[in-house]
């Protein structure tokens, strides 16, 4: 453990505000923040919290600049993302070590969180020379009309702690090729992992001839993440987390007039019609509830299974389930960690709990596994779809299991929750596929044919619709939400035509 955290720069004690200057503050007056290994529930090490004083410089030196940041050429800009990719890759190993260490995600996926960083690192490369605008014909003789897109300013970026390192990649490698500057508050429960990347940015940025590009403020909330919100300063605050948080947040800063990309709930299902290839089905419907200990906002809550083919799908699923290995998240073999604190375990037991007074059956797990760390078993209940706790997500590995009997009765459960995020489909019919993605299917930001729910890929727009806030990172045209649009005309004759046809005759 040690040795991952020297090769990160981390010691004992951190300070947990840093201007991207390579100036991390020495304040201790915003109080000690101990990140606890959720494996073993030792300290790994702690964190000094951003104080007032620390927020109000670090916003000032990213204002700062973003002045002279805005005047880089994007394909330039987007250098300096390569070269952070390339960084990326020399600490790949360590990096992925301390998110398993910290989040308690398997290493195998630690390591692909941090890949995830890398990938769109180099997707925002290639970016850098495609932020395209409009031309337009206009109604008026030798007028130019077209549009472009400017850098909007230093831009929050609000993590939640199951993606500590990948969510603050989309958000600042695409801001970052726009010509933004990025100030980041990573969820107080993996500070560690935004010390790590803080570090990799400094040193990338002085080798670079940058400064001020990348920041990181950590400390509570209440305090750090409320002065974010109402800072008129940041016109973008991007937030990831709860959707009651998600509300506040979007409230807060549309009452500013600054814009929001929020990510927030999933309540994500599968159906699994009587065509399903089960061969497929079963890796996929098992990974997508399992993985991250369940702890993913696409992670997969729900199947809705064809009542012909339920008790054959159930028998396979349960063994599965029985091949599950759970433990330390850093050793091999390892498939399952454990949840990230005592209120996870709690949540999970509570939404057990709920589940079997409101009358589902658990087919196994549902309980807590004593000793050291936060671990749990990984649970299976026959459910209904309108029961109050299956219509809320539970950050954890429960997954409710709902029959149904035609296709149209499935999709009205499928989309009769309040959230929106991910969405997936079983079958070799085509018809049933082509239905599923149309207009009347699914009516998520994502949905898939025959691959789980969990596990997007960097290319597309990531995001969901209803509850889960309406936000989109990442691939596609995500990059827009870090510029502001503006149309120009220009007049290149001699004459002062007017739109519409306006006569205003000042010749008299």
């Amino acid at each position: 453990m040690n040795s991952i955290l020297k090769d990160l720069g981390i010691d004992d004690v951190n300070y947990g505000a840093c201007s991207g200057m390579n100036k991390w503050s020495s304040s201790q007056e915003g109080g000690l923040l101990e990140s606890i290994n959720p494996a073993t529930e030792e300290v790994i090490a702690g964190v000094y919290q951003t104080t007032e004083m620390d927020y109000e410089r670090i916003v000032q030196e990213s204002v700062s600049a973003f002045k002279e940041f805005r005047k880089v050429p994007a394909p330039i800009r987007g250098q300096l993302v390569r070269k952070m990719g390339d960084a990326l890759r020399e600490k790949k190993d360590a990096l992925g070590s301390l998110v398993a260490m910290e989040m308690g995600k398997i290493k195998t996926e630690g390591d692909g969180e941090v890949q995830e960083m890398i990938d769109i690192a180099d997707f925002a490369v290639g970016q850098s020379r495609m932020l395209y605008g409009k031309t337009m014909h206009s109604e008026r003789p030798d007028h130019r009309m077209y549009e472009q897109w400017h850098p909007l300013g230093a831009i929050g970026v609000i993590s939640a702690f199951n993606f500590p390192v990948a969510v603050w990649a989309w958000n600042a490698f695409i801001a970052a090729i726009c010509g933004d500057t990025t100030i980041w508050k990573p969820s107080s429960t993996a500070p560690l992992c935004a010390i790590a990347i803080q570090n990799i940015c400094n040193d990338v940025m002085e080798k670079n001839g940058y400064s001020g590009i990348f920041s990181t403020v950590i400390g509570r909330g209440s305090i750090v993440g409320e002065k974010m919100l109402n800072d008129g300063r940041l016109p973008l605050i991007s937030f990831t987390g709860s959707t009651a948080m998600g509300r506040h947040v979007s409230s807060t800063v549309s009452s500013r007039f600054g814009k929001t990309i929020l990510e927030l709930g999933g309540n994500n299902a599968i159906i699994i019609d009587e065509t399903a290839n089960l061969d497929l089905a079963i890796p996929a419907v098992a990974f997508g509830a399992v993985g991250t200990a369940g702890q993913r906002c696409t992670s997969t809550r729900r199947i809705l299974i064809q009542e012909s083919i339920q008790e054959e799908f159930l028998t396979k699923l349960l063994h599965a389930y029985k091949q599950v290995n759970i433990g330390n998240p850093l050793e091999g073999g390892t498939l399952m960690g454990p949840l990230v604190n005592e209120k996870a375990v709690s949540d999970y037991l509570n939404a057990i709990d709920l589940a079997k007074e409101s009358g589902g059956e658990v087919l196994c797990g549902g309980t807590a596994i004593e000793g050291d760390g936060f671990y749990v078993t990984p649970a299976i209940v026959k459910a209904k779809n309108e029961w109050e706790i299956v219509q809320t997500e539970t950050f954890a590995p429960i997954l409710y299991i709902i029959p149904y009997n035609t296709l149209e009765e499935a999709i009205d459960m499928h989309n009769n929750v309040p959230q929106g995020l991910s969405s997936s489909m079983f079958t070799t019919n085509v018809g049933h596929a082509e239905y599923f993605l149309s207009h009347r299917g699914s009516d998520c930001g994502i949905a898939n044919i025959n691959i789980g729910t969990s596990g997007a890929e960097i290319g597309g727009a990531f995001g969901g619709e209803k509850e889960t806030g309406g936000g989109r990172e990442s691939g596609s045209d995500a990059w827009k939400q870090y510029m502001r649009r503006q149309t120009n005309t220009l007049n290149w004759s001699s004459e002062l035509p007017l739109a519409q046809g306006i006569s205003f005759d000042l010749s008299k």
